[in-house]
Order: C-alpha cells, then sequence, then structure tokens
C-alpha cells in the first residue's frame, strides 16, 4: 500500500512576504498568477518567475523541481525586456519591448506561439510573427491557448480551439 500525502498551504488573510533579500532595491512593477506558479516584471523589466516548473514554466532552462523565491528567466533577447506579462495553464507568455511576444513553458496544443505543438520550451522564445508590421499591446494566457491584442486594435488568437476560445 501507498500512501498519497497531500500538503496544503492556505494563507487566509493577504499577507506581505519579502521574496527578495532585503539588501536589495528591486521593486516589482507587475505580476500575474497562474495554475501552480507566479511571474513578475521587475522595474528593469527582466522577469522573475516562482512556483511550480513541471513544464519549464518558470523560464530558467529546465523542467525540473519548483522555486519558492523568484527565479529570473533567461534571456528575453538581446536587449530585450518585459513590459507585459501573463501566466496560464502550465505556460508564460510576455510583451517585450519592441511589441513582440515571447512564451514559455508546457505546449502541446500550440498555446506558445511558435509555430510548434509538442515540445515544451524551458526559456523564452519568440511567437511566430503576428502579421507584417503588427505588435502586442496587450497579452492574456489562457487554460490551453492564447490571445494578444494588436497595435491596430485586432485580437490574434494562438493554442486549442476545441470550444471556440480562439475566435
Amino acid at each position: 500500500n501507498k500512501l498519497l500525502s497531500v500538503f496544503l498551504v492556505l494563507i487566509l488573510m493577504p499577507t506581505l512576504i519579502n521574496i527578495f533579500n532585503e539588501a536589495t532595491d528591486i521593486d516589482m512593477v507587475e505580476i500575474s498568477s497562474g495554475r501552480e506558479h507566479t511571474c513578475a516584471i521587475l522595474d528593469d523589466g527582466s522577469v522573475s518567475c516562482w512556483g511550480h516548473n513541471y513544464f519549464g514554466q518558470l523560464g530558467y532552462g529546465t523542467a525540473a523541481n519548483y522555486r519558492n523565491t523568484p527565479t529570473q528567466t533567461s534571456s528575453l533577447g538581446a536587449n530585450r525586456t518585459a513590459v507585459a506579462i501573463d501566466t496560464g495553464y502550465y505556460h508564460t507568455c510576455a510583451i517585450l519591448d519592441d511589441g513582440s511576444v515571447s512564451c514559455w513553458g508546457r505546449n502541446p496544443d500550440g498555446r506558445l506561439g511558435d509555430g510548434t505543438s509538442g515540445a515544451d520550451r524551458h526559456n523564452p522564445t519568440q511567437t511566430s510573427s503576428l502579421g507584417t508590421d503588427r505588435t502586442a499591446v496587450a497579452i492574456t494566457a489562457g487554460y490551453r491557448h492564447t490571445c494578444a491584442i494588436l497595435d491596430d486594435g485586432s485580437v490574434s488568437c494562438w493554442g486549442l480551439n476545441s470550444k471556440g476560445q480562439l475566435g
């Protein structure tokens, strides 16, 4: 007989947490919580994530274990910084300072938008084209899909479309 133990930690009231060393002068400017992971954009435009990392959704180059303190993601690209971020069901996507989108994590259904399905990405990976001369201005990562509002007001979505969620 094998026993399965599940440990839950419930914090029932808002609680201030110190996730960075108090000696640092780092501020978060945006935060998003997904399925068992959280990512934040820091004041220098870098991204740090923590929580479970089953499929590389923390973006630091591997899909192993979990982190209970913020871990900086791998490079977002040469001289690139994040300006918006959203976390979904085992994946994370960020809009970069040039309006492009980078995603990482679980990808069995194309939710990362890089033109592939089946291969998880453990590092931030540039999405395929958003259209000629188009850039993203807002992003949301869903259960098994992702959508972005583009600079002309149109919407681009990718990933699983089993219930019409891509439009």
